[in-house]
């Protein structure tokens, strides 16, 4: 009794009559790809774009995380290349140091004798021994004091090529005499224009009157905020110390000598009281102490995560926010047949929006602040391109989890009960 009948009459135009199969009802398309992207992204810039205030509260805290986080890494790559600003400028193969030494502000004395004990080795052409200390800079207008590195070495053998050197081997070969870094903070004195209207004048190196006769290039550090550059003997006559202990040597090889090879052999050849690096080696273990033996890398790592985990809780809240004002507008769209995926594309086309528009002011932000603060500080604060990557992909990264703990609040979009 439930069937329905057929119906007895037709109409002309239908298929039955004329013998014609019933058309087939055409088959909807799948969205492409690209609908699938577009469309929630272009809801979800119309949506943030209705809210104005939310919009810049969004992208001020976006940009906000992304300075910080610039900064952050800025200041820690700083400290790392300053650190090995002169340990970077040595040019040599090979490099003898004390085991106990962490940094190069404070080496430890390895025998002198080492150094010629190199010279056994067929491939090693010259071997220099390099002095570190730090004594106390008056600057010749003040009269303030001021700690300075002193770099004590043979500039003539050619094992450091520090920018300017080249020029005065022969008159830092005199008694009481030495070379300045220019890229020293100007708390020592503008001792480049003083060289410059002057010539050669005195300075007051710790308790010692010598003749300052160049200037060299080598840049501040976080162990040393400037450098002096000396022969070892007048090296000896400022700190007072014996010839039979150095701090550090270098290695030159002959052309076309292995270098692995050669470092092998001394490391067999020479005792336990000596590392023998490469450069390279040598510039890891300094790096490394900065990295892992003091907190100063922690913290700049824990401030930037800091940062990244203040604008997450920011972008959450305007997400957050503004699900719960529409949710209206989304139990409406789940019942037109919208997916929960779909409004879910929607709230993450959000965050991918708010991450774009709150990191390239950041950067930019970010750019002019670090010209500043090198110019400030004579750090190497440096945008450089993978480090931009990397911190818009902790954006992105802080932005989708933002957007991911927000679509929770899509389950409330409930059309039975908005009905």
């Amino acid at each position: 009794m439930n069937e329905i009948a057929n119906p007895t009459k037709l109409l002309p135009w239908a298929p039955e009559r004329n013998g014609e199969e019933a058309p087939a009802a055409a088959a909807k398309p799948a969205p492409a790809l690209a609908d699938a992207l577009r469309l929630p992204l272009r809801l979800a810039w119309r949506q943030l774009r209705a809210e104005k205030s939310r919009l810049f509260a969004a992208m001020a805290g976006v940009m906000f995380a992304s300075v910080l986080v610039f900064m952050q890494l800025g200041f820690r790559g700083a400290l790392f290349d300053s650190a090995t600003n002169l340990l970077g400028a040595m040019r040599a193969d090979i490099f003898l140091v004390h085991p106990m030494t962490d940094a190069s502000f404070r080496p430890e004395p390895l025998p002198r004798v080492r150094a010629y004990q190199t010279l056994a080795d067929p491939d090693v052409e010259l071997a220099v021994p390099l002095y570190l200390a730090q004594s106390t800079w008056r600057n010749p207008e003040t009269g303030r004091r001021r700690a300075v590195q002193l770099i004590g070495l043979d500039a003539g053998a050619g094992a450091v090529d520090f920018p300017g050197l080249a020029g005065i081997v022969e008159a830092l070969k005199r008694p009481d005499t030495l070379a300045f870094d220019t890229r020293s903070r100007p708390e020592f004195g503008p001792i480049g224009r003083l060289f410059a209207e002057r010539g050669s004048f005195d300075v007051q190196l710790g308790v010692r009157r010598m003749e300052l006769v160049g200037l060299v290039e080598i840049g501040p550090s976080f162990g040393a905020d400037g450098n002096v550059v000396m022969s070892e003997t007048n090296f000896r006559r400022v700190v007072e110390r014996g010839a039979s202990n150095t701090d550090l040597v270098a290695i030159k090889l002959r052309a076309g000598a292995d270098r692995a090879a050669v470092r092998e052999r001394l490391r067999a050849l020479l005792p336990g009281d000596v590392l023998v690096l490469s450069h390279e080696e040598l510039v890891a273990h300094e790096r490394s102490y900065w990295e892992n033996g003091t907190p100063i890398g922690f913290i700049f790592v824990f401030g930037s995560l800091m940062g990244l985990v203040v604008g997450m809780v920011i972008v959450y809240q305007i997400l957050f926010s503004d699900i719960a004002s529409h949710i209206s507008e989304y139990a409406t769209l789940k019942a037109m047949g919208y997916s929960n995926g779909y409004l879910a594309r929607v709230v993450m086309g959000s965050a991918l929006i708010l991450a774009i528009i709150g990191f390239v002011p950041g950067l930019g932000l970010s750019w002019l602040l670090y010209d500043m603060v090198g110019k400030a500080t004579f750090l190497p604060l440096v945008m450089y391109p993978s480090r931009a990557a990397v911190v818009f992909l902790l954006i992105f990264g802080m932005c989708a989890i933002a957007g991911m703990l927000a679509v929770r609040k899509l389950r409330d979009a409930n059309p039975a009960d908005m009905f």
